[in-house]
C-alpha cells in the first residue's frame, strides 16, 4: 500500500523549489507574425510595429524593447507618434484609436495603454460618416485630427480624447471656399492624407480622394488654397521649406505643387510617372528629401508597369541619374526614411531607407555608394527558409565562437558597415554571463547560427549543404546580376526566400560538440554529414559512405523519394563549417536521431528503418542494426509519398478499436497486479522510499501490438562509458531506443589514440530491452555512481566537469512517452519508475537534463529533468528518485508545431515557436533570466521644438 501513501511536504525542500524553480516568459526573438502598421518617433528614435493579432511592438538600440497587446485582437492599421512625447496611437480595423505611453511605474518603464476610443456620428449616420482613414497628430501636442470616409475631419483633445465638435472640418465648409466648376460634394469623399504645414503648425493639407487637394487655415477655419489633381489620391508628402509639397496617384504618377503667398490658383510644376509611358500601379506613398549637393531624393513605394511588373512589392530611390528599384520578396506594409530632425537644419540628408515587409524588416544605406542593405541586430527573419529543427548549445568556448564570428564576417562583406541607424534608449542590461548559440535547420538545406545569449537573437553565421549535392538551381548563380539596359532596374533584397529547390535537401537533426568543432548534419533524403571547421576557404573532396539499414531483410521495396544525387570531384567550400564525409542512408527515408561523439571520432544516425555508426576518422561504417517489424510496411513509403491505402488505414484503424475494448475489459477484470511494485520496494533503498512523494491514483498504461505502424522508427541515440557487460570493467557503448518500446545496447571496443588510424572500431550487440507497454522511447540517459548524468565527451578533458564516479553502480534512464524507469546496470534489472497520471491523456514530447542553480547561493545546484508533454506542460521532475517538483502550463495543448519545436538549453531555459517567424524564449531557472532592460532618455521640449536639455530614466523592459 506504500504507493497510494502521500507522506507531508518537506518545508525545506518546498523553500529550495522555491530559490530553484520559477516560470517566465521573457522574450520574444525574431520577426512579428503578420505585420500591419509601422511608425517611426525621430525624437524617441524609436521604431514601432502592430501586427494583424493587436499586439505592438517598439523597437530601438539593439536589447531596447517593449512589447503591449490590444485586448480586442483586432488588425493594427495605423501607428503614430505623438511629436515629441512618449506617447503614440494605435489605430485598429474595429475603427477603435488607443493612446499608449511609455511611463515609469515601480522603478520600471512599461507600454501602458492609457486610454480608448472609437469615433461615434449623429443617430442613423451610415459608418462611413465616421469611418477613419487619416490621422494627423498636431505638434501642439494638444490635439489628433482625425479624416474619414465622409470626408468630414474631426479634431480629439489629447490625451482625454474628447471631440471638439466646434472644431470640425466638414465637407461643405471646405466646399464653401472653393469655386463651384472645379469641384461637387464628391470631390470631398474620403480623405485620403492630411498633412501639417513644416514651418506653419496652423496650417495642414487635407488630400481627398478623387484627386481634390486643400491647404486649410486653422486659425481663420477656411481654405487658403486648392489644387486640382487629374487621377485618384493616394498620399502626399511636404518638402522641408514648405514651398512645395508632392502628390502621388492611382495611375503611377507623381506631380510637384507650388505653394505661393497669394491666393493664385496653382499649377502643378512638374508632372512624372517614372516609369511610364505604359500603364502602371499605384504610387502609395512618396518623400521627396533635399540634399546639400542639390539633388532630391525621391523614394516611393510601388509605380512598377501593370502588364510585366504588376506582381513586384518594390520600393524605388532616384537620386540624380541614380535610379533602383529595390525588389521585395514579399508585400511592402509600409516604410520611412531616417533623416535630419534638427528643425534648423536646411537639408534632409537622408541617411537610411527602412522598409517593412510582410515577412522581413530590411534597411538600406542611402549613405554609401551602390545603397546597400544593413546588417540587422534584431527582427531576424528566422523563417527566411522553414525552420525543420532547432539545436541549442549552451556556453560555447570563446575560440569556438570567434571562429563562427570570423566565417560569419567573411559572407557579410556585401552589407554596409553603417551603425544601425534605428538607436533610441540605452540597453543597461548585464552582460550574458555565458555565449549560448541556438542553431535552426531549414527546409533548403541551411543551417544558421544565432547569437541566443542575450535578447536579441543575432545571425553570426550561415551554413549551406547544398553544395554538396546536385539541384536544379546553381549555387553560383546571382539574382542580383543585372544587365546594363535592364529595364525598371530591379534589385532583390532582404533574406525571405519560401521556395526550396528540393525538399529532400531539409535539415532534420543537428548535433555540434563545442568542444573540437565537429558538427554532424542530417536531412530529410536519409543524407548525414560530418563537417569540421575550417578558418579559410578550401576546395576538396568529400568522402561517401552507404549505410544499407536493410541488407538483412527480404521482400521490402522502398515507395518513397530517392536520394540527392552529389557532386563527383573536388568542391569549393567557404571558410566556416566543411563537410569532409557523407553518410547515405539506404532506403533514404528522413534521418529521425543523432548522436556525436568527438572524442572516439564515432556519429550515429537513426531513421524510421534502423541505425547505424559510422567512424569519421576511418571513414569506415561500423554496423548497421535494422529495427524494422514485419508488419512496418508505412516505413518503406517516406513522408512524400502518397500511396498510402485507405483500406490498409481503415484496418488498422478497426484493430486498434478492438484491442482497446479488449484491454479495457481486462483491466475491468483484474483488481491489479501488486508484485512488481512490491519487487521494486524489495530493491529500493529505505531511505529513498520515505522520500518517494507518489501520486494516489497512477496512470494504468494500455499495452501497445508490436504490429502498430512505425514500431521500428529509431527515435533516440546516445553514447555512454557505462558498465554493460560486468561490473567490473565500463566500457563505450551506443543506446539505442525506438517507437516501439525497444531499447538496444551495443559494445563498442575502440582503440587507444595511438592505434586509432590502424584497428578497426569494433561492436557487438550487448543488451535489448522490451518495455512492457511498448510506448516509444523518447530519451536515454547513464547515471554515474554519484547518480549525476554523465559528462559530455571531451568535457572532462577541457576541466568543465567532474569525472564520472567509476565506483558506484551506474543506473540506466528510459524515458518513454508514457514513463520513466531506473534500471540497475550491468544487469539491467528494475529499480524506480514513474508513471504519467491518465486523467488527460499526458505523454512525454521532450526530455532533457538541466542544470537549476539557487538564486540565493552559489554554492548549490542540482541536475533534473525538463519534461515537456502533449498538453504543453512543462514537468520538472528531480534525479534520481524521479519525484515530480513543479508543473508549468508552457504551450497550448492545439499548438502541435509549437510543442513539436521546443527545445530545453542546460541551464533550464527553452525556446518554442509561436508562429513561423517566432521564438518565445522561457526560463524555468531563478537564476538564468535573459530578459530586457534599458534606459530611454526622456528630452525636455520647449514650445519652438528645440531639445534644451535631456534626462536620463533608468528603466526595466518587461515583457507582459
Amino acid at each position: 500500500m506504500r504507493r497510494f501513501l502521500r507522506p507531508g511536504h518537506d518545508p525545506l525542500r518546498e523553500r529550495l523549489k522555491r530559490d530553484l524553480f520559477q516560470f517566465n516568459k521573457t522574450v520574444e526573438h525574431g520577426f512579428p507574425h503578420q505585420p500591419s502598421a509601422l511608425g517611426y518617433s525621430p525624437f524617441l528614435r524609436l521604431m514601432a510595429i502592430g501586427t494583424r493579432s493587436g499586439a505592438i511592438k517598439l523597437y530601438g538600440a539593439p536589447g531596447v524593447e517593449f512589447m503591449g497587446l490590444h485586448e480586442e485582437n483586432n488588425t493594427v492599421m495605423q501607428i503614430h507618434f505623438i511629436p515629441d512625447q512618449c506617447q503614440l496611437v494605435t489605430l485598429l480595423d474595429d475603427n477603435s484609436l488607443h493612446l499608449w505611453s511609455l511611463k515609469q511605474h515601480g522603478g520600471a518603464s512599461e507600454l501602458r495603454e492609457e486610454h480608448r476610443f472609437t469615433l461615434k456620428g449623429p443617430p442613423g449616420s451610415p459608418p462611413s460618416a465616421t469611418q477613419v482613414t487619416a490621422v494627423l497628430p498636431h505638434s501642439s501636442r494638444e490635439v489628433l485630427y482625425l479624416g474619414t470616409e465622409s470626408g468630414s475631419i474631426f479634431v480629439l483633445e489629447l490625451p482625454s480624447f474628447r471631440v471638439l465638435e466646434d472644431r470640425t472640418i466638414s465637407p461643405e465648409a471646405v466646399l464653401q471656399r472653393i469655386p463651384e466648376d472645379n469641384c461637387n460634394r464628391r470631390s470631398c469623399e474620403l480623405v485620403e492624407a492630411l498633412r501639417e504645414h513644416p514651418k506653419n503648425p496652423d496650417q495642414i493639407l487635407i488630400g481627398y480622394s478623387r484627386g481634390l487637394i486643400v491647404l486649410w487655415d486653422l486659425q481663420n477655419n477656411k481654405a487658403t488654397h486648392h489644387f486640382l489633381g487629374s487621377q485618384q489620391l493616394e498620399n502626399l508628402y511636404w518638402q522641408r521649406d514648405g514651398s512645395k509639397f508632392i502628390s502621388c496617384h492611382y495611375d503611377g504618377s507623381y506631380t510637384q505643387w507650388p505653394v505661393s503667398s497669394d491666393n493664385r490658383q496653382p499649377e502643378p510644376l512638374e508632372n512624372t510617372v517614372p516609369y511610364g509611358p505604359f500603364p502602371c500601379k499605384a504610387i502609395s506613398k512618396i518623400y521627396w528629401q533635399t540634399t546639400k549637393n542639390g539633388l532630391p531624393y525621391i523614394i516611393f513605394q510601388g509605380g512598377m508597369p501593370r502588364a510585366s511588373y504588376g506582381d513586384r512589392h518594390s520600393i524605388s530611390v532616384i537620386h540624380g541619374s541614380q535610379q533602383t528599384a529595390f525588389d521585395f520578396t514579399s508585400r511592402v506594409i509600409d516604410f520611412f526614411i531616417i533623416f535630419s530632425s534638427d528643425p534648423a537644419a536646411e537639408f534632409d540628408d537622408p541617411s537610411a531607407l527602412v522598409v517593412l515587409a510582410e515577412e522581413e524588416l530590411v534597411v538600406i544605406d542611402l549613405k554609401s555608394p551602390g545603397w546597400p542593405a544593413v546588417h540587422p541586430p534584431y527582427l531576424a527573419s528566422l523563417h527566411c527558409s522553414a525552420i525543420t529543427c532547432s539545436h541549442h548549445v549552451s556556453n560555447i568556448p570563446l575560440k569556438l565562437w570567434e571562429r563562427i564570428i570570423s566565417a560569419g564576417s567573411k559572407q557579410n562583406i556585401h552589407y554596409s558597415s553603417m551603425p544601425w541607424p534605428i538607436d533610441g534608449g540605452t540597453n543597461i542590461a548585464p552582460d550574458p554571463p555565458q555565449r549560448d548559440l541556438l542553431l535552426t535547420g531549414h527546409e533548403d538545406g541551411t543551417v544558421r547560427f544565432w547569437d541566443a545569449s542575450g535578447v536579441c537573437l543575432h545571425l553570426l553565421y550561415k551554413l549551406s549543404t547544398v553544395r554538396v549535392f546536385l539541384t536544379d538551381a546553381d549555387p553560383n548563380d546571382n539574382m542580383n546580376t543585372l544587365g546594363e539596359d535592364e529595364w525598371p532596374p530591379l534589385r532583390k533584397v532582404g533574406t525571405f526566400d519560401p521556395y526550396s529547390d528540393d525538399p529532400r535537401l531539409g535539415i532534420q537533426k543537428i548535433y555540434l560538440c563545442k568542444y573540437s568543432g565537429y558538427l554532424a548534419v542530417a536531412g530529410t533524403a536519409g543524407q548525414v554529414l560530418v563537417m569540421e571547421l575550417n578558418d579559410e576557404d578550401a576546395e576538396h573532396v568529400v568522402d561517401h559512405a552507404e549505410a544499407d539499414l536493410l541488407q538483412d531483410q527480404e521482400g521490402y521495396r522502398w515507395k518513397g523519394h530517392e536520394k540527392l544525387k552529389t557532386r563527383d570531384g573536388p568542391v569549393r567550400f567557404e571558410a566556416g563549417f566543411q563537410p569532409f564525409v557523407l553518410v547515405q542512408c539506404q532506403p533514404p527515408a528522413v534521418v529521425t536521431s543523432l548522436a556525436l561523439h568527438s572524442e572516439w571520432k564515432l556519429v550515429a544516425f537513426g531513421t524510421s528503418h534502423g541505425f547505424g555508426l559510422f567512424d569519421h576518422q576511418q571513414k569506415r561504417l561500423v554496423f548497421v542494426k535494422c529495427t524494422l517489424h514485419p508488419s512496418d510496411q508505412l516505413a518503406l513509403e517516406g513522408p512524400l509519398s502518397r500511396v498510402k491505402s485507405l483500406k490498409k488505414s481503415l484496418r488498422q484503424s478497426f484493430r486498434r478499436i478492438r484491442r482497446s475494448r479488449v484491454s479495457s475489459r481486462k483491466r475491468r477484470g483484474v483488481s491489479g497486479n501488486t508484485s512488481e511494485v512490491q519487487e521494486a520496494n524489495a530493491k529500493f533503498d529505505q531511505d529513498a522510499l520515505q522520500e518517494m512523494e507518489l501520486a494516489p491514483v497512477q496512470r494504468k498504461i494500455e499495452a501497445r501490438s508490436a504490429e502498430d505502424s512505425f514500431t521500428g522508427f529509431v527515435r533516440t541515440l546516445y553514447f555512454a562509458d557505462t558498465f554493460l557487460r560486468d561490473s567490473s570493467r565500463h566500457c563505450p557503448s551506443l543506446w539505442a531506443g525506438t517507437n516501439g518500446g525497444t531499447v538496444y545496447a551495443f559494445c563498442l571496443r575502440v582503440p587507444p589514440a595511438e592505434r586509432r588510424m590502424d584497428e578497426p572500431v569494433r561492436a557487438e550487440q550487448a543488451k535489448e530491452i522490451q518495455l512492457m507497454h511498448r510506448a516509444p522511447v523518447v530519451g536515454i540517459l547513464v547515471l554515474d555512481g554519484r547518480s549525476t548524468p554523465l559528462p559530455e565527451p571531451l568535457e572532462v578533458a577541457h576541466d568543465l566537469s567532474k569525472s564520472p564516479d567509476m565506483q558506484g553502480s551506474h543506473q540506466l534512464l528510459v524515458v518513454s512517452e508514457e514513463q520513466f524507469k531506473v534500471f540497475t546496470l550491468p544487469k539491467v534489472s528494475s529499480k524506480l519508475k514513474l508513471k504519467l497520471t491518465a486523467l488527460e491523456g499526458c505523454r512525454v514530447r521532450k526530455v532533457t537534463v538541466a542544470n537549476f542553480g539557487s538564486c540565493k547561493t552559489d554554492d548549490y545546484s542540482e541536475n533534473d529533468l525538463a519534461v515537456l508533454t502533449n498538453l504543453g506542460d512543462i514537468q520538472i521532475i528531480s534525479l534520481p528518485f524521479l519525484k515530480l517538483q513543479i508543473r508549468y502550463p508552457c504551450i497550448r495543448k492545439e499548438d502541435v508545431s509549437g510543442i513539436a519545436s521546443c527545445v530545453f538549453t542546460k541551464y533550464g531555459q527553452g525556446f518554442y515557436l509561436i508562429s513561423p517567424s517566432e521564438f518565445e524564449r522561457f526560463s524555468l531557472s531563478t537564476k538564468w533570466l535573459v530578459e530586457p532592460r534599458c534606459i530611454v532618455e526622456m528630452p525636455e521640449v520647449t514650445s519652438n521644438n528645440h531639445v534644451h536639455n535631456k534626462s536620463g530614466t533608468e528603466n526595466a523592459a518587461r515583457k507582459s
